[in-house]
């Protein structure tokens, strides 16, 4: 692997890209000050011309700061001549805004997509982004991986017997269906829910469908927020029948009282990755252990550069 590129990070995740940088023996620049007004400032102190720049910067909380942040970055990068600019995004906010649920609303995960592309980005590197659609959003190479590369061996050492994993809703069952193919599951379970589109983080289990009767169950997901889409589904697991509940989820948000809500959920363990800096309250939580994702990404960086197919073994 050559050293011709550069790595970048906003102020979202900076531990993340440091992990990163230390796997791939790369010092991590960190551009961002700011101005008294509360304008960011990106000033890349490392000559980028005719290199490779990758920009680690997940778009979570605050939100729009962080975007903003990547944007700018991505601008400085390609008018310092960078050969190519890899927007390297392990959380992709607005992301589940993806489509038209109501008249008069934005597609904002399409609108944010496109605005990265036309900032300057030359390829962009997810994991788990909510739904895979969204890689037609833009024209350049949209490379996503996934998290459960980072779960299943954490998952496998748990040695769950009679396990059924369940998907809390039926837009996750493909994701179900590769963990019970690497875990060796007995089964599949889908929880059927319906939200609330005139209210924001909003849904109630409905139905269910697969055999959970006296199961140890995994509930998988993309993110979990508030949490109550995966406390619902587990208790309706629960009311159905099944001996423990466990959940495995790419993203940690746990937005506003989604702890105290899991602390009091019979969900007995949450499995996240890092892909989002982590609070310390969630990091001291019993109830919940965080995977590191950089290995993955590491990985993925390291075979952009060398022309390794990422499909092969990084998407499992």
């Amino acid at each position: 692997m050559s050293d011709n590129f550069v790595l970048l990070t906003g102020t979202s995740n900076p531990s993340l890209a440091c992990e990163i940088g230390k796997l791939l023996k790369t010092q991590i620049c960190e551009p961002i000050s700011l101005f008294s007004n509360g304008e960011i400032r990106v000033r890349i102190p490392h000559n980028m011309r005719r290199r490779h720049v990758y920009i680690i910067q997940p778009t979570s909380t605050p939100v729009n700061d962080t975007i903003m942040e990547l944007l700018l970055m991505i601008d400085a990068a390609k008018r310092g001549s960078a050969s190519e600019v890899i927007a390297v995004i392990p959380y992709f906010g607005y992301a589940r805004q993806d489509r038209k649920e109501i008249a008069r609303v934005p597609i904002s995960a399409s609108l944010v997509a496109s605005t990265i592309e036309h900032a300057g980005a030359d390829r962009i590197l997810t994991v788990d982004i909510h739904s895979e659609q969204q890689e037609g959003f833009v024209h350049c190479p949209w490379d996503n991986v996934y998290g459960s590369y980072s779960l299943i061996p954490v998952l496998k050492e748990k040695k769950l017997a009679n396990l059924i994993v369940a998907s809390p809703d039926k837009g996750g069952m493909k994701r179900a269906t590769g963990y019970a193919k690497l875990l060796g599951a007995k089964g599949l379970a889908l929880v059927y829910k319906e939200r609330d589109i005139a209210m924001n983080n909003a849904s109630e289990a409905l139905g269910m469908m697969g055999d959970v009767k006296d199961k140890n169950i995994l509930l998988v997901d993309d993110m979990i927020d508030t949490g109550a889409t995966l406390i619902n589904a587990a208790q309706y697991l629960k009311n159905n029948g099944a001996k423990s509940i466990r959940a495995a989820v790419t993203h940690g948000l746990f937005s506003g009282s989604s702890l105290e809500s899991i602390n009091n959920s019979i969900i007995e363990e949450v499995f996240v990755t890092d892909t989002v800096m982590q609070r310390p309250e969630v990091l001291k939580n019993k109830k919940i252990t965080v995977v590191p994702i950089a290995p993955l990404l590491a990985e993925a960086i390291k075979r952009t550069e060398t022309g390794e197919s990422i499909s092969n073994d990084l998407i499992l």
